[in-house]
């Protein structure tokens, strides 16, 4: 029965985040449509067409590999400065060659009629909104997703209320756990109890536990002066010293750093909240992508490494929508949580992965829509600065040019695919 929990739950999620990638396209192809670009291909999916239907000029579909979806918009590529009437352009070297190849691909289907309907002959704010859009529906679905699960199941936060004094200072990989010949905490040396509220740290006024947090890992080994609220009075706690000791980065919990310690644990309770709350969280959340994006190379990388020689998974690590997938299984699994906190971390987990969604393909290369939202930005500023002197319009972006560099990024994206997918079958991150 556990078995067929794990692979439902599996499927299902599946399902989900390939509906979130089909709402994906949908944002680009209803602006596509909207601002009247020929658009003639709609498919979540790559490979063998499974299943297509053609309405009007589009075929909508689904193809057999379930790892993405595109919208085909023609004309990406306008024809070539240096000889305006013709296809293709004298090739100069093979990145000129590849460009030219991928621009006669491109106007082999183009038609007369469709002038004026192309997307290299739009606005660049059209263009703008029709390749932003895409990411922009995952951060709306990520939104909907995470308020839903804080307004109706709440969201665990950490209280400002001591639940815990550590009693002495522990290495995290000590074997032995007791306090025998272990220095104190400073928080056991300071007076703090179960039940206190701290109200400051320092002299500066903390509003939450993150306040809190950020003002200890700072503070290194200088001198703390700790404020808590007990029994209704506000009370200054024995100064003492913070300690340094290694502790997980706020970004990047697989790297550790020197931070200050105090020693004590929180009350955390679940918490209902609204949209505020929610735009916080994903604020965070953001933050810890954009890191994660600035090392999944590296990470990828020391992932195949450990894959090859055996060591232990990077708990912290990326994972493919294989791993998150079976990560959802053992959710839905798992007797540790009751029914309302499996489906809440079921539909967390989803609301991250479309936030990570648009983040990555917010990411400023081709082939990634940010590539397009970049060219369109350049391109708009390359013709103001062309009025601003009194030059002729320098016209759009040649993309096609860049097609190398979107090879090289679309290489880079196939092999991390495919490296994480064997991780996530061999050695999957466990979360239970």
């Amino acid at each position: 029965m556990d078995l067929l929990i794990y692979i439902g739950g599996a499927i299902a999620f599946f399902a989900l985040v390939m509906a979130s990638i089909g709402l994906h396209e949908i944002g680009h192809l209803v602006p596509g449509k909207l601002f009247d670009v020929r658009t003639t291909e709609y498919f979540v999916g790559f490979g063998r067409t499974l299943w297509s239907r053609r309405r009007g000029e589009t075929e909508y579909g689904v193809k057999a590999v379930p790892v993405g979806g595109y919208v085909r918009l023609i004309g990406m590529f306008p024809p070539a400065k240096d000889r305006p009437g013709e296809v293709r352009a004298y090739s100069t070297g093979p990145f000129r060659a590849l460009a030219d190849n991928a621009r006669d691909a491109e106007w082999s289907i183009i038609r007369p009629e469709d002038k004026g309907r192309l997307f290299y002959q739009k606005p660049f704010w059209q263009k703008l909104i029709i390749m932003a859009s895409g990411p922009a529906m995952n951060i709306l679905l990520a939104f909907v997703i995470l308020l839903g699960v804080a307004a109706s199941y709440g969201v665990y936060r950490s209280q400002l209320t001591i639940s815990k004094v550590q009693e002495c200072i522990v290495a995290a990989d000590a074997t032995d756990k007791t306090c025998t010949g272990k220095p104190p905490t400073p928080a056991a040396l300071s007076g703090i109890q179960p039940g206190d509220k701290i109200v400051a740290f320092n002299g500066t006024a903390v509003s939450s536990w993150d306040d809190v947090s950020r003002l200890i890992r700072t503070n290194l080994d200088h001198p703390a002066l700790v404020t808590v609220e007990r029994g209704g009075q506000r009370l200054d706690l024995k100064p003492v010293n913070t300690v340094i000791t290694g502790v997980p980065d706020r970004y990047d919990p697989s790297k550790r750093v020197a931070a200050g310690f105090f020693g004590v644990e929180p009350e955390v309770l679940r918490e209902r909240g609204g949209p505020i709350a929610v735009v916080g969280d994903m604020w965070q959340m953001t933050k810890q992508t954009v890191v994660a994006l600035a090392y999944f190379p590296a990470k990828v990388f020391y992932t195949a490494y450990n894959l090859v020689t055996g060591q232990p998974r990077d708990i912290y690590g990326p994972m493919s929508i294989v791993g998150a997938s079976r990560a959802a299984g053992e959710i839905a699994s798992t007797d540790q949580i009751d029914a309302a906190a499996k489906v809440a971390s079921l539909f967390t987990v989803l609301g991250a992965v479309n936030l990570f969604v648009a983040l990555f393909n917010f990411v400023p290369l081709l082939p990634l829509d940010g590539g397009h939202v970049a060219a369109a930005f350049y391109e708009a500023v390359r013709r103001a600065f062309a009025r601003i002197r009194g030059r002729p319009d320098p016209g759009p972006v040649d993309t096609a040019r860049l097609l190398p560099v979107a090879y090289v990024v679309g290489g880079i994206i196939l092999i991390s695919g495919i490296v994480l997918i064997l991780a996530d079958i061999i050695d999957p991150i466990q979360l239970f």
